[in-house]
C-alpha cells in the first residue's frame, strides 16, 4: 500500500461515519460512500462526531457511488443491504480487499458468493455508536476492532490493514474470527428488547422482567449452539466463560447482574442497531441476529420458541411502526422463561 492509504467506507451510518471521521484525522485518504441525503449533508456541513472523544467536525470526502480501485474497502452497511451494495458498487469487479463489519455471521457468506473469499477480511466492532441524522453520529463507548481472514488464519494483508486501522482504534487480530463472531452474536442478541418498547437500552434493561427475558434468550441460543457443535471463541473483553457463568445462574440472580451490565454501557442513551433502523424507517437486522438462531434450529431439526417469537414481534413493530409496552412484552415472552 502507498504511504497515504486510500480507503473507501461504504455506508454512512453510525459505525461507518465514526470510522471515516477518525481515519480521516490520521491523514489517510478516506472516501465515505453513502446515501444522497448523507452525502449532501457531509459535503455541505462536514461530518460531526460527538461522544467519548468530545465533539468534532471533519471534512470527509463523500460520494454516492464508489468508482475505481482503492487500497481497501470497509463495507459498513447492514447485513440485509450487503447484496445490493455489492451490486451497486460492482465490488465483484474490483480487486480491493473488503473488510466486513456487520453484526451476526451471515454477511461474509453472502459476500463470498460474489467475490473471492480470499478478498474478505472479517471484523468485529466492539465499540458503540448511534446515528442521529445524516452527517451526525455519537460515539458512545470505546472498544476493540477485531480483524481476521474470513477463511481463517492471518497474513501480511491483515497485519497491514490492522496497522492502518490501529492508528485510531484498538485493533486485535484473530485467526478464528468466525468463532469470535458467533460469540459476538450473543452480545447483540438482546438488541431486540429496546426495539420492542422503543426505549433506550438503559431504560429497557432497568426492568428486571425484561432482563429475565434477555437472559433466557441467551440460554436458548447457547443450548442450540452447543447442540450444533459450533465452537465459540472468546473475545478480548468478553470471554466465553462469562456467558456460560451468567446463563448457568438462576434467572432471578442473573437478571440482576445483566441489568447492571446493560444499564452502564454508556453515559449517553444507547439504542442498539435494531431500534436505530426502525426509527429510520428501515428494515432491521433481526433476521440476522435472533433470526440466525431460528434458522440454525430449523437446520438442526429443533426449535427456539423464544427467539422465534422475538423475531415475529420485531417484524410487527417494523410493519406497524407501533411499539409494545413493557407489560405487553413481558406477557408475550415470559411464558418461555
Amino acid at each position: 500500500m502507498s504511504e497515504k492509504t486510500k480507503i473507501a467506507i461504504i455506508g454512512g451510518g453510525a459505525i461507518g461515519c465514526v470510522m471515516a471521521g477518525y481515519l480521516h484525522q490520521t491523514g489517510e485518504e478516506v472516501l465515505l460512500v453513502g446515501k444522497k441525503d448523507q452525502v449532501s449533508s457531509i459535503c455541505e456541513k462536514g461530518l460531526t462526531i460527538e461522544g467519548v472523544r468530545g465533539r468534532k467536525t471533519v471534512s470527509v470526502k463523500a460520494f454516492e457511488q464508489l468508482k475505481g480501485e482503492v487500497d481497501f474497502i470497509v463495507l459498513a452497511v447492514k447485513t440485509q443491504d450487503v447484496a445490493s451494495a455489492l451490486e451497486q458498487h460492482k465490488l465483484n469487479l474490483l480487486s480491493s480487499p473488503v473488510v466486513t463489519i456487520q453484526n451476526g455471521v451471515r454477511a461474509d457468506k453472502i459476500l463470498s458468493q460474489r467475490i473471492a473469499p480470499e478478498r474478505i477480511i472479517s471484523s468485529i466492532v466492539m465499540f458503540g455508536a448511534t446515528y442521529l441524522k445524516p452527517g451526525e453520529v455519537v460515539h458512545n463507548f470505546e472498544g476493540d476492532l477485531i480483524l481476521g481472514n474470513y477463511l481463517g488464519g492471518s497474513d501480511e494483508r491483515v497485519k497491514e490493514i490492522s496497522r492502518i486501522m490501529g492508528k485510531d482504534f484498538s485493533v486485535v487480530t484473530s485467526e478464528d474470527v468466525m468463532g469470535m463472531k458467533w460469540l459476538k452474536l450473543f452480545v447483540n442478541l438482546n438488541n431486540f428488547l429496546p426495539a420492542l418498547v422503543g426505549k433506550s437500552m438503559q431504560e429497557s434493561f432497568a426492568d428486571l422482567n425484561m432482563c429475565s427475558i434477555g437472559v433466557t434468550t441467551l440460554k436458548e441460543g447457547l443450548q442450540l449452539v452447543d447442540r450444533a457443535g459450533i465452537n465459540l471463541h472468546s473475545l478480548p473483553t468478553y470471554p466465553e466463560d462469562r456467558l456460560r457463568k451468567l446463563t448457568a445462574l438462576p434467572v432471578e440472580e442473573s437478571a440482576k447482574i445483566f441489568s447492571q451490565i446493560m444499564t452502564n454501557l454508556s453515559k449517553e442513551p444507547l439504542y442498539g442497531s435494531i431500534l436505530q433502523s426502525i426509527r429510520r424507517g428501515k428494515p432491521s437486522e433481526i433476521d440476522y441476529i435472533n433470526g440466525e438462531f431460528v434458522s440454525l434450529a430449523k437446520e438442526k431439526g429443533c426449535s427456539t420458541p423464544l427467539n422465534e417469537q422475538v423475531v415475529e414481534m420485531v417484524h410487527q413493530v417494523e410493519e406497524s411502526n407501533k411499539f409494545f409496552s413493557f407489560k405487553e412484552v413481558t406477557q408475550a415472552l415470559s411464558k418461555f422463561c
